[in-house]
């Protein structure tokens, strides 16, 4: 089975046994999977085999080299600022100048500390080990309900389905984002997939090949290859074929249409296509926002509604209602605005209620968060927009909107499910909306999701490379307003201390570069007050992308005295892979008040280099994801009755594997796929 496979399913906390009858060694490999990685086999056990030892210690990363420090962290506690500083100029030298790669470069004056043997109490992960014919039940169930969700998917989710299109070409009745049949389209040039699509769909596509094939996010500056002209050609005409052609769409985008027919010389051939290239060449404007924005200037509220909703769908009204209620002048037309919500599109009523919970009426600078090929894209708004600003709404409109937009939500969501268990702890776990940023991995939860930090427990965070000079992970404090304090290796050397330790930048030795942080949370808050969250980030200082060399970060909870390895796998909380497109990626974050640990991964696009380059203010909205809505809340709404034990229930929802019961369907929060299928049923 494909490595893809597997390690999807890992992230389920299944294993696949490959081949047919048991392991001749299980006895031994379950001890070792529970002696090693705290790993508990719950069903399957029979399957054990020798093999599941190395595939697990890939995916938990156990050849994590070791810090710059070896006696990390206690060690580097004893070193002044200055000798810190003059090590890590050393180590540089030693490295970059005279090029020694070939082992570990570590530092000149510490002092070398004999390590206790690991004596930690962790957290115990229960497994299934499946055959092989399961796992491939599993894996169809997985994409089906991916193809369903109407969200763009991560590119880790993607890469699964596109690999388990082209390996078992599955009949597909539905793809319902029009996100993930393009990119379907793309890579497969299965012209089936075009029976998803609308003719307005072809600029997604010519954008999806101009990146993707050529590194070009610039649809004005298009250099394809023939063979991609041909293709895009192709495309059209199979949409004309279908009468998928949405002319009024299309006029929104006149300019870049006539760009592409000119560069593709596209030549219609029926009635249809010959008025479309009419059309999209001639001087009138048909779209539905010219006549949306001429009720607007007229003051027309009610036609402007109007208009957006019978031309562009509810989606689009929904998503312009900042702009149509800044515009209104009384109450009544409020009213009518927040009145024309179509509870249909969950997804969208779930986005709203996110965005304008906690909203804040003032006019101060905010920050614009939109996705360009999976890659978070973030504008700050300067003095001069904020002066220009016509948008602005009051709180008490948005508090009004919310009302209305929760009301539309229980009302789509009421009855859809029968008997259900929801543990209390899933009101820590938010939801998967906004999840095609993200990158895959064991212990990986949705953005805003929060688990708590166990007293007397400190947080490892890590990351490893290979296949790069230098890659640097970095912690910035936020305060309840944004404003960020840095803490990285460029000021690390005047910052050590017993709340915060960073082991020093380990970039040479054969097995790549690593670096680490430990943080006392209780001792932080102590020494910086004025900080109420800390964000974790990773960045490529080489001149590389993430996706163009290897690396992993994620965390560990180890003891305030820890014993065993710097690295310990059994104490290893998450391990992701990075590999976007980009050289900029934020992990995840601590809330320092209430002790939690907060899901954030996310990558950013952009060349930043240096992690306080840029502002973070904007992800203050990740941190209180998970009290607007939740899974506990979402399902609730869903059930037509909660019962108060997992026995007597048709659905659990739930994390805890005592939880579970035989035949009754459970959905655990890294279950995204399910999530989603279930908000666009």
């Amino acid at each position: 089975m494909k490595p893809i496979y597997k390690e999807y399913l890992f992230q389920k906390n299944y294993l696949v046994a490959e081949g047919d009858g048991a392991g001749k060694d299980r006895f031994e490999v379950l001890f070792s999977l529970a002696a090693l990685f705290g790993i508990r086999v719950i069903a399957g056990e029979k399957l054990a085999k020798a093999e599941l030892i190395p595939f697990v210690s890939g995916q938990l990363g156990v050849n994590v080299p070791e810090p710059f420090y070896r006696g990390f962290p206690r060690s580097v506690r004893a070193l002044s600022s200055d000798t810190l500083l003059f090590d890590q100029v050393l180590h540089y030298l030693d490295t970059y100048g005279l090029g020694r790669w070939d082992e570990a470069g570590h530092s000149r004056f510490e002092t070398l500390l004999e390590r206790a043997a690991f004596r930690e109490d962790t957290q115990v992960r229960d497994f299934t080990i499946v055959p092989e014919e399961e796992a491939l039940a599993l894996l169809a169930g997985s994409v089906g309900d991916l193809l369903l969700s109407s969200r763009p998917l991560s590119d880790s989710q993607y890469a699964l389905v596109l690999s388990y299109v082209q390996d078992f070409s599955p009949e597909i009745e539905r793809c319902a984002s029009k996100n993930t049949a393009v990119r379907l389209l793309a890579d497969s040039r299965d012209l089936r997939f075009a029976r998803f699509l609308s003719m307005s769909d072809v600029i997604k596509l010519a954008d999806e090949i101009n990146f993707r094939s050529y590194g070009n996010e610039n649809l004005k500056k298009l250099n394809l290859r023939n063979q991609d002209r041909k293709f895009i050609a192709a495309v059209m005409d199979r949409l004309f074929q279908l009468r998928s052609c949405d002319i009024r769409t299309c006029c929104e985008k006149k300019a870049i249409w006539c760009g592409l027919l000119h560069h593709i010389h596209y030549r219609p051939r029926e009635e249809l296509a010959r008025r479309f290239v009419a059309c999209m060449r001639g001087k009138e404007n048909l779209s539905v926002y010219s006549e949306f924005e001429k009720a607007l200037a007229e003051q027309d509220i009610r036609e402007a509604v109007r208009t957006l909703r019978e031309g562009k769908g509810s989606g689009a009204l929904l998503r312009n209602l900042n702009y149509l209620l800044s515009r209104c002048s009384t109450n009544e037309e409020s009213a009518l605005v927040t009145e024309a919500i179509d509870g249909g599109n969950v997804v969208v009523l779930i986005q709203l209620l996110l965005e304008y919970s906690g909203y804040r009426g003032k006019k101060s600078p905010r920050d614009f968060r939109f996705t360009s090929h999976n890659r978070l894209k973030v504008h700050h708004e300067t003095e001069e927009e904020v002066e220009k600003r016509r948008s602005l709404i009051s709180e008490g409109q948005a508090a009004e909107l919310c009302r209305a937009v929760e009301d539309k939500l229980r009302e789509a969501l009421r009855g859809r499910l029968g008997k259900v268990y929801i543990d209390p702890e899933m009101k820590r776990i938010a939801l998967p909306v906004q999840e095609n940023t993200a990158q895959g991995g064991p212990g990986v939860l949705p953005k805003g999701s929060r688990l708590p930090l166990e007293a007397g427990k400190k947080i490892r965070a890590f990351t490893y490379w290979e296949q790069v000079d230098d890659i640097d992970l970095s912690v910035i404090g936020l305060d309840e307003e944004g404003r960020q304090t840095e803490f990285s290796w460029r000021t690390m050397a005047e910052n050590q201390s017993e709340a915060l330790c960073y082991s020093g930048d380990q970039t040479s030795g054969y097995h790549g570069g690593s670096e680490y942080f430990d943080l006392d949370a209780e001792a932080f808050r102590r020494k910086y007050p004025q900080l109420r969250y800390l964000v974790f980030c990773d960045n490529v200082y080489s001149d590389l992308n993430f996706d163009e060399c290897l690396c992993k970060a994620g965390c560990m909870l180890r003891d305030a005295e820890d014993s065993g390895e710097v690295f310990e796998p059994k104490t290893v909380q998450s391990s992701f892979r990075i590999n976007c497109k980009s050289t900029f990626a934020y992990l995840f974050g601590i809330d320092l008040v209430s002790r939690e640990f907060v899901w954030l991964n996310a990558a950013r696009q952009g060349s930043e280099r240096i992690a306080g380059a840029s502002s973070l203010g904007f992800l203050l909205r990740y941190f209180r994801a998970a009290s607007v809505i939740n899974m506990y809340s979402f399902f609730e709404m869903m059930a037509s009755e909660l019962t108060e034990t997992s026995a007597h229930a048709e659905l659990i929802v739930s994390d805890r594997s005592e939880d579970a019961v035989v035949g009754t369907e459970l959905i655990r929060s890294c279950d995204f796929e399910k999530i989603l299928a279930l908000m666009n049923r």
